[in-house]
Parts: structure tokens; sequence; C-alpha cells
């Protein structure tokens, strides 16, 4: 199984929507099929044994990523939050991206799935599972129309908050080193957003809130607790990472974590430098399935989102993470509950399906 395009990876968090709608919108999804410059296409699914995920639709704030990443090459960093963004602003841009993802299931190039059996039978079927996903929930309004319209649509994940504030609670800074115990958790509408996406069978993502939104959520929520993309904060100090009390709290929900491939919050110096081994991963990993147990931990890239390790740049590359657990000691049953088996396991859990 080493160094193959098997077990397909199934993964919790890329940006490819959002490179998409800056690179033209619809006029640049075809780049989707015959190859982009990314992290993630058709052609290099096939390559690499990337076989779906969750594909984010994220309203981005008005700065400068390339100085955001160089002011977190440094040894310590407290960026400020971007200022919060209006429904009317962000609703716009939400519904381009949204148009994109189902512009490629037009195309042939994606599924767009609903259920657990649509994830199984894209697979099976050669095709990329697609999750509609929201992350940072600005395009949702106050009285969650929003909402039931995109689950119509297809909605089936949403993270209420990025790293900025929105009209149900508030996200993390990428500061380092610090706890995610960071501010105030959700606000009353923020807590109907959580009942709401419940009633509906929407699964709610823990990553990028801070701690006290999570422990509303873990108060409040009737479903497995999941951070789609996020790591262990005792390896790395970070915000965004979960600190044990939290990682028990998913454990205990039979929830689930996706590990990050974003070096910040992998290195143990928090420093947003590509030169990460794999094995620092496996860290994490192992990490992960001590604390919470291997039915609960998978995969999360942020690709086409951060800055990764030089040895995973795009899901070309994935043969050789599969090649480093299987060299670690990883057995097949585990390498397949890892890279897939075990998001289909808490989706069927949060879905109902």
């Amino acid at each position: 199984m080493s160094g193959t395009t098997t077990p397909l990876i199934f993964d919790g968090h890329n940006d490819v929507l959002l490179n998409l709608y800056r690179d033209g919108g619809l006029s640049a999804a075809g780049s989707f099929e015959t190859g982009r410059d990314g992290a993630i296409d058709v052609i290099k699914a096939q390559a690499g044994g990337f076989g779906g995920g969750f594909f984010a639709v994220y309203v981005p704030s008005p700065s400068d990523p390339d100085t955001k990443y160089q002011e977190m090459t440094k040894a310590a960093y407290d960026l400020p939050l971007p200022d919060p963004i209006d429904w009317e602003d962000a609703l716009p841009v939400a519904m381009s991206q949204a148009a994109i993802l189902f512009n490629l299931q037009e195309r042939g190039a994606l599924v767009v799935c609903r259920s657990v059996a649509d994830i199984r039978a894209a697979m099976a079927a050669g095709k990329i599972a697609a999750i509609f996903h929201i992350e940072g929930a600005e395009a949702i309004d106050p009285d969650l129309h929003t909402l039931d319209v995109l689950y119509q649509a297809g909605l089936r994940s949403l993270g209420p908050v990025w790293s900025r504030s929105t009209i149900f609670g508030h996200g993390v800074p990428f500061r380092y080193p610090s706890s995610p115990d960071t501010g105030d958790g959700l606000t009353d509408t923020g807590l109907r957003l959580i009942k709401r996406c419940n009633d509906l069978g929407i699964m709610v993502d823990l990553s990028h809130i801070n701690e006290a939104g999570f422990w509303d959520v873990a108060r409040h929520s009737e479903n497995p607790l999941v951070a789609t993309h996020s790591n262990v904060h005792n390896i790395c100090p970070h915000t965004r990472n979960l600190t044990d009390k939290q990682l028990d709290a998913i454990r205990e929900s039979d929830g689930m974590v996706g590990l990050n491939f974003a070096v910040a919050f992998l290195r143990d110096d928090g420093r947003m430098l590509a030169d990460v081994p794999i094995e620092q991963m496996l860290r994490h990993l192992d990490y992960l399935i001590e604390r919470i147990g291997e039915d609960r931990v998978g995969l999360g890239s942020d690709y086409d989102g951060a800055v990764v390790p030089e040895d995973l740049t795009t899901i070309v590359d994935l043969p050789n993470l599969r090649q480093a657990m299987a060299q670690h000691g990883y057995d097949d049953a585990l390498m397949t509950k890892l890279c897939h088996a075990n998001w289909l396991r808490v989706l069927e859990k949060t879905w109902g399906q």
C-alpha cells in the first residue's frame, strides 16, 4: 500500500473554490478539469488518489495574505483580527463560489454529495466527491433564511466563524504562542444557528472557533464535535490548535479531527515555514490517535489555502504521505480509517444517513 494512490483520501478542508473565484470565477472553472496552478484539480486527483472532501465557500477579508504569512514566519506573532463582513457584502461572494462548485458538477469534474451514499458512489465511480461547506457564516442572515435555502441547494457542513467575528460568535486570531481561549463564545444568534444546523443535519465545524465558542457548541449541539482542519495544541501551542480538554470532549462526543497540513499549526515553533518533515505530521497523528481513538482521526489538508510541507505541495504528492504512514507502522485497516473511512463514519452519524 505504501507509495500508492490507495486508499483514496477524503479530505476535511480545501480552498480551491476561493482560488477559482479569484482567478476569474466561472471563466476559470475549466482549469479544474484541464490542470491549474494550484493544489487540487481533476488530473492531480487521479495521480494522487484524491477521492474528494469538503470544498469550502469562504469570503475573504480585504487583506494581503503575503503580509500575514510573512508575519507568521517570526518566532512569535499576534495578527489583528480582520473587521467583520456584513451579510449584504458576503452573500454575493458566497453565491459566486457556490455557483463555481455547481458548475464543476455540471462539467462532470466532481459530484456534490448530500449523503454518505453519494460519497461512496462518487468515489467508486472515480469521481471527486465534494461536500458543500461554508467556512465562516457571514453569508447567513440572522433569521437563518439563507441557511435553509443553502441546505436545499446542498450545504451539509458549516463553520460558524473563520478567524474574525460574525453575528454568531468569535474566531481565534492567528497568535503564537497562545491558548485558544481568546474571548467570548457564541452569541444568542449563534446558539440558534447551532440548533438549526442540528435540525437540518448540517455538520458544525469547530476549526477557527475560539475556546469559549467550542464549549458553547459542546453544550448545545446534539451531534458529534468535529474540527475539520485542526492540530494538537500540546505539540504546537497555537491558537488554532486543540487543547487536551477539547480533544477529550471530541472523543466523548464520538466526533472527529482532521489533521491540518498548514505548517504553522504543525511545527513546534509555530512558524509558517515549509521545511516540515512528514514525520512531524505523524507526531500529531500519533497523539490524536492516542488521545481520541483511531476511529476519530482523519486528514484536513487546507490545500489551496495554506503553506504546506515541501513533500506535500499538491495532491499529486499524497502517495508520499501514505508511504510515510505505512513505514511508520500504520496497518491497512488504520490507513483506510485515516484516509477516508473515519470521515464517512462521522458524517453518517451527523447526517443521520
